[in-house]
């Protein structure tokens, strides 16, 4: 490992920071983990991370990711008892939080950070644990530039690209606006297959000429296995697809952007989180578009790229 590297702190070992963690350890990088359940986090170990017992014992960390589920939690880990702000006299030089949170809880804790002399960037992810091992994981970064300049090395070890955004809070409305974007573009990509398949069409065949259209992406393709065997093993469920369209309306009603599509997809995916549709993927879009359409939908048990190979 090069001495040159700085040290890493990581904060949240759940799937996704799990799997990141894990490519800045096979990049070379001295980790140290902390998780809440302390047994998430003990596989890294295994991979050459030390774990430690408190937010706090990350504190003489050189750049401390956090990557927690909700504002609580950021608040908890970074300046809670034991948190990783609380240390007397050491402090990480920068802290990089990639927790998808709302823009005020995010500035709250970058000016606790700045307090204490420590450099915070918003850097929110786009991706899941099979994204991340494919390498196709994206980020976005808001903060001072220069601090974004020096640990873009770092973050590029992620994925496939970091784009710097902005200053201060940006990032998380980059996040967002990423997020309602998705669950607008899978409820239309649920219709207009329910549609086809009404006709006669499979989705096999739909989708397979979708994807080699200009109107395929990464995502349709990424989602096609899904809609055509009916896997709906959860990446993102239904609850969190509701908190970001909350986030989502709450900053277009502040900013003054009408999104009238947004807000009709958000009342289709509170009514499925209503009828307990709480676990499986927001790709069960799809079951409601065909029930609504008085069909009844089977696996076609055929293999099918998700486009995530490596080449």
């Amino acid at each position: 490992m090069s001495t040159s590297k700085p040290t890493i702190g990581w904060i949240g070992t759940g799937r996704m920071g799990f799997a990141l963690a894990t490519r800045l350890l096979d990049a070379g990088y001295d980790l140290s983990a902390f998780n809440r359940t302390r047994s998430k986090a003990e596989p890294l170990a295994e991979k050459g991370a030390k774990i430690v017992d408190r937010p706090v014992d990350l504190a003489d960390r050189d750049v401390v990711f956090i990557m927690v589920s909700a504002p609580k939690d950021l608040e908890e880990v970074t300046v809670g008892v034991d948190g990783l702000l609380t240390a007397d006299g050491v402090a990480p030089r920068i802290v990089l939080d990639s927790s998808t949170v709302s823009s005020e809880a995010s500035e709250r804790i970058r000016a606790l950070a700045n307090e204490r002399g420590t450099e915070f960037l918003a850097t929110p992810v786009s991706g899941n644990p099979k994204v991340i091992a494919a390498g196709k994981l994206t980020l976005a970064a808001s903060g001072p530039r220069a601090v974004f300049d020096e640990v873009e090395p770092i973050l590029n070890e992620l994925g496939r690209g970091v784009t710097y955004v902005g200053d201060g809070e940006v990032a998380r409305l980059v996040k967002i606006a990423h997020n309602v974007f998705l669950g607008v573009v899978t409820q239309s990509l649920a219709e207009i297959t329910v549609l086809a398949e009404k006709g006669g069409v499979s989705r096999e065949a739909f989708l397979g000429f979708l994807n080699d259209s200009v109107m395929g992406s990464v995502f349709t393709r990424y989602k096609t296995p899904a809609f055509v065997n009916l896997d709906f093993t959860p990446t993102f469920t239904m609850p969190l697809l509701q908190k970001d369209f909350d986030l989502g309306l709450d900053a277009a009603t502040r900013l003054g952007a009408p999104m009238p599509l947004a807000s009709a997809a958000r009342q289709i995916v509170a009514r499925e989180v209503s009828a307990g549709n709480t676990s499986d993927d927001f790709a069960t879009l799809l079951l409601e578009v065909a029930r609504g359409a008085g069909l009844t939908l089977e696996p076609e048990n055929v293999k099918v790229s998700d486009g995530l190979e490596t080449r």
